[in-house]
């Protein structure tokens, strides 16, 4: 039996295939190393086969991540080599449902200073959208766990994956969610997003009651939510929102919101703003504007506004 490569000697070979992992001795290399102990390098071969899309390979990614699900924390720290391996799996669209139910299920506590942290949520969040993607059965109902994760990267994910299921029956979770609420403002703003996602009409109102939350923060990715659901019904609400701002941080989160909706009414407001506003309003409105720069002609636009309001030295500011 040949002796195992030193952890250097496998990152040689890797190095010596990454311009090219799907040639014949690539994917030889490839699977010896996936057949190895050393989890940075597995971690590192397994976004290798990602990209190439090399399915002849996933017998070993699966073997390989049931071996570090083995004394995981001694074997694995960091779950650095089973999320790899299961976002590989996830973009390869792995059909299984066995291996996505251990990862969204594991938990790995590890030593840290002054006690012990949990390193697998991002592992549950990736096996969640793998779930989802070969339409699990129960799906939601894991999904309504991991929504209660301890941390917020779990959580974060979780709410996402909702959104991706295109289901009806994840429109309850996510209201729900979002009126109990959560510490880590990500974890609204996904659940905002999925909500305006799979049930625009029901819950825009909802949605937008959280413009005057207590936590700016909340504020924020509420009016972020509404301008990236493109919703023409979303325009009045924010526009008459920034009526009533007085934060001058969130006013410039609301014009950029506007701008996100990249309709001709959200447009010419914050044209009109630029022409006709405060100095401090058409400012705001021209830094909104700065995401339609790669569009020449509306750009072209922006810039006759800020001509015509005759102080060009705006631009300078923004």
């Amino acid at each position: 039996m040949p002796k195992p490569l030193s952890l250097e000697a496998t990152q040689t070979l890797l190095n010596n295939i990454q311009e090219n992992p799907s040639s014949d001795e690539a994917i030889a290399i490839l699977r010896q190393v996936l057949n190895s102990k050393h989890f940075v390098a597995v971690a590192r071969a397994a976004k290798l086969v990602r990209k190439p899309e090399i399915r002849q390979l996933i017998p070993e990614l699966v073997a390989s991540f049931e071996r570090f699900m083995e004394n995981a924390a001694t074997k694995d720290p960091n779950c650095l080599a089973k999320k790899a391996i299961a976002e590989t799996l996830y973009r390869l669209e792995y059909g299984e449902e066995t291996l996505f139910l251990k990862g969204i299920r594991h938990v790995q506590m590890e030593s840290v200073w002054g006690g012990k942290v949990d390193t697998a949520p991002g592992l549950r969040g990736v096996c969640a959208l793998g779930l989802v993607r070969i339409n699990y059965p129960d799906a939601m109902v894991a999904l309504a766990d991991l929504l209660a994760d301890p941390e917020s990267e779990a959580r974060i994910v979780a709410a996402r994956a909702v959104g991706y299921t295109d289901s009806s029956q994840g429109i309850p979770l996510l209201r729900l969610k979002v009126q109990i609420g959560d510490k880590d403002p990500q974890v609204m703003s996904e659940c905002f997003m999925g909500l305006l996602k799979l049930a625009p009409v029901s819950s825009i109102d909802l949605v937008a009651s959280f413009l005057d939350n207590s936590d700016e923060q909340i504020c924020e990715m509420a009016a972020l939510a509404l301008g990236e659901s493109r919703l023409d019904e979303a325009f009045p609400i924010l526009r008459n929102w920034q009526q009533r701002i007085r934060n001058p941080e969130l006013r410039q989160i609301c014009l950029l919101a506007i701008a996100m909706l990249r309709n001709d009414e959200a447009l010419e407001f914050l044209l009109s703003l630029v022409v006709e506003g405060r100095d401090s309003e058409a400012k705001d409105a021209i830094i909104a504007l700065k995401i339609y720069q790669q569009d020449k002609t509306l750009w072209e636009r922006i810039l006759g506004a800020v001509e015509t309001r005759g102080n060009t030295s705006l631009l300078d500011a923004t």
